[in-house]
């Protein structure tokens, strides 16, 4: 590979090097290189498939969170951002950057530069892939296309807006509202309140959470504030007018990026906002007038250390297999997958349960190898915690640790983080909830800078076309911040105008991650309310390449906000987007009470927007399994239907029955891919 005739056009970079070129793949073969650039903590990773699946095109996915790794898409986690097979189905090369850093630790000659890790990594590595690109296959692509979920959806407008006509197109799904002018290098601010919204009604609901679950699942009460005190019921309205989403309560009671965020950014938080100090000291704060709503979760302890846990030990131990501890096992396979941590214990088990509020709270060693490293609760059960952290600490996690080394556990900063969003309200309509008359009710604190991996602010003014994908269910990125780009384009170039560069499209019943990284509730698999949305991705990235490339504008969606929550339109031909719109009564209604052994009558209708394809497959779930054991026959050329069926129960409880529904845009009922699905259930009570 010749690499002298190449010449950076960011001048922070050095020369290009290349320290891995081989031959890999066993499914579709690809030449992987790998490298990075002189002077730098940038590398990259490029996957060249052979000249009879490559159409010209370069893709770039871009990891989430705060990014720092080269070989996600490449890895065994790849498919959650569709992985290599879908670059190559898609006619395209496969360009990964860690975005000019290595882990979660500042490149040494970068610093705290946000435009580094928010694009210009991402820009040279792309640049310079054309130039390889050239040499395995002839000549540069002719198109470039950068798209990623969460931290990759924060960064992929970006590298739109000013990676000087790198990429032609963008496409980020789940993203955030932090939306600025153009132009502005400072870095991000903020210190994610609303997380510490829901944080908070985790902590002061409790087990009532249970009850607000099931108000809010189909055939409930609808009325989640039924049996609340007045202070709980507060907090949940609260956070329903930030615009955490309704339908989704049982992710309060299992957080995971959200978790990760404050470990990431907690000791910096405590040591440069005053706001923690004041919270327990002075009138205006929680903690100084109603201590007595925090003083039972206080933990403020010092133990050591049992055992340190391997992400194999918690997916592999006997003792780990019980429910209760799946989401920790989800997260420490996760994170270990991701980070190439399958070395490094993720977990600690300590010798004694701490009681109290564990969640968020501080993990800092006072002996051993790991004196002086601090870390966060993520999860646990008891005296099993699952920790993270930030730069250094996050990339050693609880390796060194010892049985027997101490630890102090105290989460007073967490409890001051749980009403941290009064006193750290944003510019944005939902927060309008917590000012009266323009005016914040409670003092306020300025925003802390974020993580300078995160970038700088988004901007609407951006070269190329760009396609938003948002959830309807996402716990992280909340619904509401799905609209925030399309108000600054709207900004930037008026409404008209704006169409001919952006749309928002809405994925329903979809979670931050696919429903099996995420935790089920008891006796419900998350199947069966939530749907896997990477063939929607699949399927968008080939609208927006059709839109770039054959000018074939894609159907956005329609859709309303009130009150921080956004409402889809009933029918497909209102509501668009690529989704069947899908609906389930039982017994006529979407809630049926009947005895054992009873029959049930069961319907399901179903609708693709126009134009978007045809219905390819329908199955059933009873028991909440998730299994779906009947599928309905369907031949792929109907965009609308209504289905029967009857089922009885052989034993009392109560049951969501759903229905599962898939369409395909060319109507192949034995496609493997773009399989586009959505849910929906009604419950049935037996007695």
């Amino acid at each position: 590979m010749e690499l002298d005739g190449y010449k950076v056009t960011d001048p922070f970079f050095g020369r290009p090097f290349i320290d891995a070129d081989e031959q890999r793949g066993e499914g579709t073969p690809y030449r992987y290189i790998h490298g990075g650039f002189e002077g730098t903590d940038t590398r990259f990773t490029y996957c060249f498939p052979s000249t009879e699946h490559y159409r010209g095109r370069l893709f770039q996915p871009l990891e989430g969170a705060n990014a720092g790794h080269e070989n996600v898409n490449a890895g065994p986690l790849g498919p959650i951002t569709g992985g290599l097979e879908m670059t190559f189905r898609l006619g395209g090369y496969c360009v990964e950057s860690n975005m000019g850093h290595i882990g979660d630790v500042e490149d040494p000659k970068a610093g705290p530069d946000p435009t580094i890790y928010g694009f210009r990594a991402a820009a040279e590595s792309a640049r310079f892939s054309k130039y390889v690109a050239r040499q395995i296959y002839g000549e540069a692509p002719h198109h470039a296309y950068v798209y990623g979920g969460s931290g990759g959806a924060r960064r992929s407008p970006l590298c739109l807006a000013y990676g000087e006509g790198t990429w032609d197109a963008a496409l980020p799904y789940m993203g955030d509202a932090m939306d600025g002018e153009h132009g502005d290098m400072r870095r991000l601010r903020t210190g994610t309140p609303n997380f510490s919204s829901m944080f908070n009604v985790q902590r002061v609901l409790g087990a009532k959470l249970l009850d607000v679950i099931d108000a809010m699942q189909p055939g409930g009460s609808g009325n989640p504030f039924a049996g609340l005190d007045t202070h709980q019921a507060e907090e949940l309205a609260t956070l329903y007018r930030l615009g955490y989403p309704r339908g989704d309560e049982f992710m309060i009671m299992q957080p995971m990026g959200q978790a990760w965020l404050w470990a990431s950014m907690a000791e910096r938080l405590e040591a440069e906002d005053p706001y923690f100090k004041s919270f327990w000291t002075e009138p205006g704060h929680v903690g100084h007038d109603q201590p007595d709503l925090v003083r039972k979760d206080i933990i403020n302890l010092k133990t050591r250390i049992k055992r340190p846990l391997f992400a194999r030990q918690l997916a592999e131990e006997a003792e780990f297999r019980a429910p209760e501890y799946a989401r920790i096992v989800a997260l420490a396979s996760v994170f270990a997958g991701m980070e190439n941590m399958w070395d490094v214990p993720m977990a600690v088990e300590l010798e004694q349960d701490p009681g109290g509020y564990p969640q968020g709270a501080g993990i800092k060693f006072l002996s051993g190898k790991a004196t002086g490293r601090q870390l966060y609760y993520m999860s646990g059960v008891r005296t099993v915690w699952l920790g993270a952290g930030a730069g250094e600490a996050q990339n050693l996690r609880f390796k060194g640790v010892q049985a027997g080394d101490e630890v102090q556990l105290d989460n007073r900063a967490f409890l001051a983080y749980c009403y941290y969003y009064r006193h750290h309200i944003m510019n944005h309509v939902e927060w309008d909830a917590l000012r009266i008359g323009g005016k914040p009710i409670y003092k306020q604190y300025r925003q802390p800078e974020a993580s300078p991996f995160m970038g700088v602010l988004h901007t609407g003014r951006f070269e190329g076309k760009m396609m938003w994908v948002h959830h309807t269910h996402d716990a992280s990125l909340w619904p509401v911040q799905g609209v925030g780009m399309k108000n600054n384009v709207e900004r930037e170039y008026g409404a008209v105008e704006a169409r001919k560069k952006f749309r928002l499209r809405w994925t329903e019943n979809a979670e931050h991650v696919p429903p099996h990284m995420a935790a089920s509730a008891p006796g419900r698999a998350n199947t069966t309310w939530l749907i896997d949305y990477q063939p929607v991705i699949e399927q968008c990235l080939l609208d927006l390449v059709d839109w770039v490339e054959n000018d074939i504008e894609p159907i956005d969606s329609n859709f309303s906000l009130v009150d921080g929550q956004i409402t889809l339109p009933p029918t497909a031909r209102e509501r668009g987007g690529i989704q069947p719109v899908v609906s389930v009564t039982a017994d006529g209604g979407v809630r049926a009470d009947v005895r054992v052994g009873e029959s049930v009558a069961l319907i399901v209708k179903a609708e693709v927007p126009e134009g978007t394809g045809k219905i390819i497959g329908v199955k059933w779930d009873f028991d909440g399994t998730g299994s779906y054991p009947r599928e309905e026959v369907v031949d792929g050329t109907r965009t609308a239907l209504m289905l029967s069926t009857s089922h009885s129960f052989d034993r009392p409880g109560t049951y969501f029955v759903t229905a599962l529904v898939e369409s395909h845009r060319e109507g192949e009922v034995n496609a493997k891919f773009r399989r586009v699905s959505n849910v929906a259930s009604a419950r049935v009570v037996v007695s």
